[in-house]
């Protein structure tokens, strides 16, 4: 008789080796490979077996011309949720595997029982697999979102083999499935606990081929690790069709889910949310919530306006810049990062003779918004100079701009729907690049055109 060969595996690239290693070949990583799992002899499904006697949607003997393969309108599902639709890029689409995450408590449950309420309101069938809580717990949570409809199934069940023959029933197949959560998961065949690597993995290959062959489109919630990211193996992401990430401080109503990964959309959206105590309820103007409280005639306040994908989101960049007692300048940033804050502050210094090397510099995006966009420079130089100087920028004035090294500064993109959104704010008066002024049309405020951060100092 043939012995069983051993496999290892990388928990973050899946590299496969035949032995142990102390370091993955492939991603570099130290103390990562752990054995694959053992596959129990005369179980009822085989990890790498079918997932019942259902005819495979889309799936054809003979490879199909790319030309003949037709895509409608009827291949998503509009969820009901708006915010939700435009994350997933236009709703949810059919036989796609979909992975959520975020911090306990944050709402991902919440989100996918009213995205299950709203869609069984459009009579599609959604089965709500929790392996987490009892019946009676998500019954008492669905009562305060609202009414459920009969379309709407509740399994309170961890062995993904009794879920998969659940499915196979007619009379509870379903269009929508959501497991609650991976991690509670576990397939009877798989010598590992359930929530480990190998049961992380195998579970969601499972799930996958449950949505690839049958067109069921799956929801799967995730745990994350203290460093933010989906638990379990690093290729659990590249597993999936979509990766989403429900972000938001506890001690604030305000959530944000954001797509890290989208096959069928853009990763820029995000949607926001406001928590309250019957659901998530959805903020249809994100920038008069980000701009909430912000004070007035106060010297280090400058507003901003990013592009979240499509969106125009005006946020309040602020700074403060104090006099050190140190050897050495403290520079900290909150939401834009910190290598562009000392780049920024030694451009300010060449191209406009301000010496900040006595002074600590700390830079803030108010609202928790964590911004990449290099359309974020010249309002964060413009809040730079604001504190340094003590002056107040008039507080209905949006500054936008991409700075050089050179301190030119270039034209961003969307340039127009930025100014319209400042426009729809109520505010006068925007400081742009020169080179977004052929761009505007019908515009009503009034624009300013700067070529280099040297004109900045006009207006503070």
């Amino acid at each position: 008789m043939a012995k069983d060969r051993e496999v290892f595996f990388c928990k973050e690239c899946g590299h496969e080796s035949a032995k142990w290693m102390g370091q993955c070949p492939a991603c570099g990583e130290w103390n990562t490979f752990s054995e694959a799992p053992k596959v129990i002899k005369g179980g009822k499904h085989s990890s790498r077996g079918g997932v019942g006697p259902k005819t495979p949607v889309g799936v054809s003997k003979k490879p199909s011309k790319i030309t003949e393969i037709s895509i409608d309108s009827e291949d998503r599902y509009i969820t009901g949720i708006g915010e939700l639709d435009r994350v997933l890029g236009g709703g949810l689409v059919k036989g796609s595997l979909t992975l959520v995450g975020g911090d306990p408590g944050i709402g991902k449950s919440t989100l996918l029982l009213q995205m299950c309420r709203e869609l069984a309101e459009s009579k599609v069938k959604v089965l709500y697999v929790s392996g987490e809580e009892s019946l009676k717990q998500i019954k008492m949570r669905a009562d305060r979102i609202g009414e459920f409809n009969s379309n709407v199934l509740l399994l309170c069940e961890t062995c993904l083999d009794s879920v998969e023959e659940i499915i196979d029933i007619p009379a509870t197949s379903p269009d929508v499935l959501v497991i609650d959560s991976i991690q509670t998961i576990y397939k009877e065949d798989i010598d590992a606990a359930p929530g480990s690597v190998s049961q992380v993995r195998e579970c969601t290959a499972s799930v996958l081929r449950i949505a690839k062959q049958l067109g069921i489109s799956v929801f799967i919630i995730g745990h994350v690790t203290k460093e933010g990211v989906v638990a379990g193996p690093r290729m659990l992401e590249h597993m999936v069709d979509t990766v989403l990430y429900f972000e938001g401080d506890s001690t604030s109503a305000y959530r944000m889910l954001r797509a890290v990964k989208n096959r069928f959309g853009s990763t820029n959206e995000i949607g926001v949310f406001e928590m309250k105590g019957d659901g998530l309820k959805e903020v249809l103007n994100p920038s008069e919530y980000m701009l909430q409280g912000r004070p007035e005639n106060e010297a280090g306040s400058i507003v901003a306006c990013t592009m979240e994908g499509t969106r125009p989101i005006m946020i309040e960049v602020q700074a403060l810049v104090s006099q050190t007692n140190f050897n050495y300048p403290r520079r900290t940033s909150v939401g834009v990062d910190y290598n562009r804050i000392t780049l920024l502050m030694a451009v300010i210094e060449k191209r406009m003779g301000i010496h900040l090397s006595d002074y600590d510099a700390y830079v803030n995006v108010a609202g928790g918004m964590k911004i990449n966009e290099p359309s974020l420079d010249l309002a964060i130089i413009a809040a730079i100079l604001s504190s340094y100087r003590n002056r107040a920028v008039d507080p209905h004035m949006l500054i936008f701009g991409e700075v050089g090294l050179v301190g030119e500064v270039r034209g961003v993109g969307m340039a127009a729907k930025r100014v319209a959104e400042a426009e729809k704010m109520g505010y006068t008066s925007c400081i742009i690049p020169k080179a977004n002024l052929t761009q505007l049309e019908n515009i009503s405020i009034k624009c300013i055109g700067i070529q280099n951060i040297r004109e900045l100092g006009e207006y503070i």
